[in-house]
C-alpha cells in the first residue's frame, strides 16, 4: 500500500511541476525533493512489509526484514516468519515459491504446528500438501493424556532429538536416526534410541531397531518397540520384559504380548521361564461388547518339574492353573445376566503359586452363574452355584457343594388392600442339588452320615442331582401403638421336599417333605435420643432396643435331611433375641448428618435348648438359629443363651475407620472371638491398616488361632517422590511370620524405581523369599516383576 500511495502522490504533483506559473520553479525544486525522500522511505518500508499472497486454502503471510521476488520465488532474508492457517515456519533465510506453495528454510527454523514444534537447521515443506522435510531436528509434541491409576504419568511432551524428520502426512513424522523420552530434554534420565522411527500423532510412536538406555547406559535392545503418544495409553505391541528371582522359582524371565484391536477389546498373552521349576503362561481377555456389558476372562497356568526334595532327590511337581470368567450384562426387558466362574486344579498348586499371600491362603472356589429379572416387586432369577472347599493340601481333600440348575421365584410384602395394614409375600424355588465330602468330617466313625447313618466308601457323596423344592408364603402385618413401640408380626408356612434322604444308613432316593410353621415378632421399643449442640456442629445419641421373637415348629427327624446349603440346617426353635443398639450422628451445619458411631450389644435365649433334638453333644453344631447370631460356632451341646456379640463401628469419614467385635459366652464365661479392624490416613499420604483375629472356642469347635497383620503405606506406587509400604502377618499362637513385605520406590517426572522384598512362609508347601524390582517408565509401563502395589487386606 505504500508504494501505490507514493507513486499517487508523484501523479498528482507532477501535473503541478509541469503546469505554468511565476512561482512554480521554487515549488517545483522543493516538491522533488520531498517526493524523492518519501519514495526512498516506501522501498525501505517495502522491504519490510508483510507479503499476503493467496493459496489453495486460504493465504499466505509472509514477512521478512529483506525480501525481493525473482520470478515466481520470494527471496525473504532476516526474522523470515511465514504464516498459514494454523502453521507457522519461522528461519533465517526462507525461499517461497507461489507456484509450487514449498518453501526452503534455512537457519535457525522453528516450525509451530497445533502441539507440534520443531527446531531444525534446513527444512523443505509443502504449505499445500503439509508433507516436507527437516535435518537435524529438536523436537516436541504436546499430549494430552488421561490419568491412569495403573500407570504413571507425566504431563511432559513426547521430545525427540534426531537427523532427520520427514513429514508423510496430516497426523505422521518419519524420525531417521532419533532418541525419543519424556524427560527433560536437557538431561534425560531415560532415552530410547532407534535408527528409524514413525511418530502417529495422538496414537503411537514406533522404534525399529531401538534400544532403551537409562542415565547413558543401554539396557535392552528391542527390534521393534513401540509408546504411547496421545491420550490413550492402550497400544498393541509386546509389552516390556520383566525379571525377578525368588527362593524357589529361581530366575524369573518372561514377556506378554498385548493386543487391542478396537477400543471395546483386548488380549494379553505371555510366558515365564521358571530356571528352577519350568514355565508358566498367563492370558487375559477383556471386552466390553456394548453399553452396559462387560466380559472378562483370565488364565495362569504352570508347567512344573517340581524341587528336588527328600534323601533320593525325587521331584514333587506342583504345577496346575487356575481361569476365571466374569460377565455382567443387562439384557432387554428388564433381565440381567451374571456370571463369575473359577476353576482351580488344586490347593497345593495355588499355595506354591500364588502371588500373594491373601490369594495362597484362600481355600475356595466359588462359581455363580444366574440371570434376573425384578419387576412390580417380583423377581425371577435361574441359577447355578457352585462351591468348593479345599480343607487340606497334603492329602488333598474338599467339600463340593452344586446347585445346577435352580430357578426361584419371590416378592417382597405387597398390601392388596389399601386401607388394611396386611402384607403378603413368597418365596418358592426348586433346584438339582449335589454334595461331596471327606467322611472323617462326618459325624460319628468313619464314614457315617448325618444323625449317625453309616455310608460307607472314603466319601459321601449324594446323587448327582437331588431334586429339591420349596414355598413359602408369608403374611405381615406392621402394628403401632403411637411412638412408643411398634410390633411387627410374620407368619411362615414353609413346604419343602427332597428326592433323597438319608435313611437305614445310606443315601436313598426316597423322597421327604418337611412343613414348618414360623412365627417371628419384631418388637422396637420407643428410641430414646438427646440432641445438643457444640461449638461448630449439632450432635445427637440415640438407644434402639429391640426385641425377637421367633418359634418354628415342624422339623422332624432332622439327622435325615442332607445339608446343601443354609436352607436345610432350619431346625424346631423357641427363642427370643434381645439388643440395644447406640448411634452417634453429627451434623455440621446444613449439611446431612453422619453417622460416627455404631455399637449394637445382642444375644439370644433358647427356651428349647436342644432344638427339637437336633442337637447332638460333643460335636459341632452348625443351625439357623445359632449362625444368624455369630458365624462363629458356639455350641457343642444344649444351649440356653448364645455368646454376648458386641459389634462396635467407628466411621468419622475421611481419615479413620474402625471395627472392633466380640463374642462373650455367658456360659463358659470366656471371649470365643475377638477381631478388630482399624484404618486411618493420620498424615498427608501415610496410611495405616492393622487387623487382629482371635478365635478361642474349644477345639471341638473350631481350631484356635491368633493373627494380627499390619500395613503401613506411605503414597503408592505411582505417586510422585518416594512411597514406601511395610506389611506383616504374624501368628500368634504359632510364633511365626506368615507374611512379610518391604517395598520403596521413588518417581521422578518421567521415570522412577522401585524395589520389594516378600517372605511368605505357608507350611512344607512353600517357604519362599522373592525380591523383586521395576523401572517406572512415565506413560509406558514398568519394566520388571513388581507391576503395582497388592494389598494384604
Amino acid at each position: 500500500m505504500t508504494i501505490e500511495l507514493a507513486w499517487g502522490l508523484w501523479g498528482g504533483l507532477n501535473r503541478l511541476l509541469f503546469s505554468s506559473g511565476p512561482a512554480l520553479p521554487v515549488v517545483r525544486r522543493l516538491l522533488v525533493v520531498v517526493v524523492s525522500g518519501i519514495a526512498i522511505v516506501s522501498g525501505i518500508a517495502a522491504a519490510k512489509a508483510q507479503v499476503r499472497l493467496p493459496a489453495e486454502r486460504g493465504v499466505v503471510e509472509l514477512q521478512a526484514k529483506q525480501q525481493r521476488k525473482e520470478g515466481d520465488v520470494f527471496i525473504a532474508e532476516g526474522d523470515v516468519d511465514i504464516r498459514f492457517q494454523d502453521l507457522r515456519l519461522r528461519a533465517d533465510r526462507v525461499e517461497y515459491n507461489d507456484s509450487t506453495s514449498v518453501a526452503i528454510a534455512r537457519g535457525n527454523v522453528k516450525f509451530d504446528l497445533h502441539a507440534q514444534h520443531l527446531d531444525a537447521e534446513e527444512a523443505r515443506y509443502n504449505l499445500r500438501t503439509g508433507l516436507g522435510t527437516f535435518r537435524r531436528v529438536r523436537g516436541s509434541v504436546q499430549i494430552e493424556r488421561r490419568p491412569n491409576p495403573a500407570l504413571l504419568v507425566t504431563p511432559n511432551p513426547l521430545y525427540f532429538e534426531a537427523r532427520e524428520v520427514e513429514r508423510t502426512g496430516e497426523r505422521t513424522y518419519i524420525i531417521r536416526h532419533a532418541w525419543v523420552t519424556v524427560c527433560a530434554p536437557d538431561r534425560p534420565k531415560w532415552k530410547f534410541y532407534a535408527p528409524r522411527a514413525t511418530l502417529t500423532l495422538d496414537k503411537s510412536v514406533a522404534l525399529v531397531n531401538a534400544n532403551f538406555r537409562l542415565l547413558r547406559i543401554p539396557l535392552i535392545y528391542l527390534p521393534y518397540a513401540t509408546a504411547p503418544a496421545g491420550r490413550r495409553l492402550r497400544q498393541s505391541g509386546f509389552l516390556l520384559p520383566d525379571f525377578g528371582s525368588t527362593s524357589r522359582k529361581g530366575f524369573v524371565v518372561g514377556d506378554s504380548y498385548y493386543w487391542a484391536p478396537a477400543d471395546w477389546l483386548d488380549f494379553t498373552l505371555g510366558a515365564q521361564l521358571l530356571s528352577r521349576r519350568g514355565w508358566s503362561q498367563v492370558g487375559d481377555f477383556r471386552a466390553r461388547p456394548w453399553e452396559n456389558a462387560r466380559l472378562a476372562a483370565s488364565y495362569y497356568g504352570v508347567v512344573d518339574r517340581g524341587l528336588r526334595t527328600g534323601p533320593g532327590g525325587r521331584r514333587a511337581p506342583q504345577g496346575g492353573h487356575r481361569s476365571q470368567v466374569e460377565l455382567d450384562t443387562l439384557l432387554p426387558s428388564g433381565w440381567r445376566a451374571v456370571a463369575d466362574i473359577n476353576q482351580l486344579t488344586s490347593l497345593t498348586f495355588r499355595l506354591a503359586f500364588a502371588e500373594t499371600f491373601g490369594e495362597a491362603v484362600n481355600s475356595e472356589v466359588h462359581t455363580a452363574a444366574f440371570v434376573t429379572n425384578n419387576f412390580r416387586g417380583f423377581s425371577l432369577n435361574f441359577a447355578a452355584l457352585n462351591y468348593k472347599n479345599f480343607l487340606s493340601a497334603q492329602p488333598e481333600t474338599s467339600v463340593v457343594l452344586r446347585r445346577a440348575p435352580g430357578a426361584r421365584f419371590s416378592s417382597v410384602e405387597q398390601a392388596p388392600w389399601k386401607r388394611l395394614p396386611i402384607y403378603f409375600g413368597f418365596d418358592a424355588f426348586a433346584d438339582a442339588v449335589h454334595r461331596s465330602e471327606p467322611c472323617s468330617l462326618l459325624r460319628q466313625g468313619p464314614c457315617v452320615g448325618a444323625g449317625g447313618a453309616f455310608l460307607s466308601g472314603n466319601r459321601f457323596d449324594t446323587p448327582d442331582t437331588v431334586q429339591r423344592t420349596e414355598i413359602a408364603p408369608r403374611v405381615t402385618v406392621p402394628l403401632h401403638w403411637g411412638p412408643w413401640v411398634g410390633v411387627t408380626p410374620t407368619f411362615v408356612v414353609r413346604t419343602t421336599r427332597y428326592g433323597s434322604q438319608i435313611l437305614s444308613g445310606t443315601v436313598v432316593s426316597d423322597s421327604l417333605r418337611r412343613t414348618t410353621a414360623e412365627l417371628t415378632v419384631d418388637m422396637r421399643p420407643a428410641s430414646l435420643a438427646r440432641i445438643w449442640e457444640g461449638p461448630a456442629a449439632k450432635w445427637k445419641h440415640s438407644i434402639e432396643p429391640q426385641l425377637v421373637y421367633r418359634v418354628v415348629n415342624g422339623v422332624n427327624g432332622f439327622g435325615r435331611f442332607i445339608r446343601f446349603d443354609e436352607n436345610d440346617t432350619l431346625t424346631n426353635t423357641n427363642e427370643l433375641e434381645y439388643a440395644i443398639t447406640q448411634r452417634l450422628y453429627r451434623r455440621a451445619g446444613e449439611g446431612p448428618a453422619q453417622e460416627l458411631l455404631t455399637w449394637r450389644v445382642a444375644q439370644k435365649y433358647y427356651f428349647d435348648p436342644t432344638f427339637g433334638g437336633a442337637i447332638v453333644r460333643g460335636q459341632r453344631n452348625v443351625f439357623q438359629a445359632l449362625d444368624s447370631v455369630t458365624p462363629f460356632a458356639f455350641a457343642s451341646g444344649p444351649r440356653r443363651f448364645s455368646p454376648v456379640v458386641s459389634d462396635l463401628r467407628v466411621t468419622p469419614g475421611g481419615r479413620y475407620d474402625a471395627e472392633f467385635r466380640m463374642d462373650y459366652d455367658t456360659q463358659r464365661g470366656k471371649i470365643n472371638a475377638l477381631g478388630t479392624l482399624v484404618k486411618m490416613r493420620a498424615y498427608r499420604e501415610i496410611s495405616l491398616t492393622l487387623a487382629h483375629f482371635s478365635v478361642q472356642t474349644r477345639p471341638v469347635l473350631q481350631p484356635k488361632s491368633n493373627q494380627i497383620r499390619g500395613l503401613l503405606g506411605y503414597g503408592d506406587l505411582n505417586r510422585h517422590g518416594w512411597n514406601a509400604a511395610f506389611g506383616f502377618s504374624y501368628d500368634i499362637r504359632q510364633r511365626f511370620l506368615q507374611n512379610q513385605l518391604v517395598q520403596v520406590s521413588y518417581n521422578g517426572a518421567c521415570c522412577g524405581i522401585a524395589l520389594e522384598y516378600r517372605r511368605l512362609a505357608l507350611g512344607p508347601v512353600r517357604s519362599e523369599n522373592q525380591f523383586r524390582v521395576a523401572l517406572i517408565i512415565a506413560n509406558i509401563g514398568t519394566f520388571g516383576n513388581l507391576r503395582r502395589q497388592e494389598k494384604i487386606f
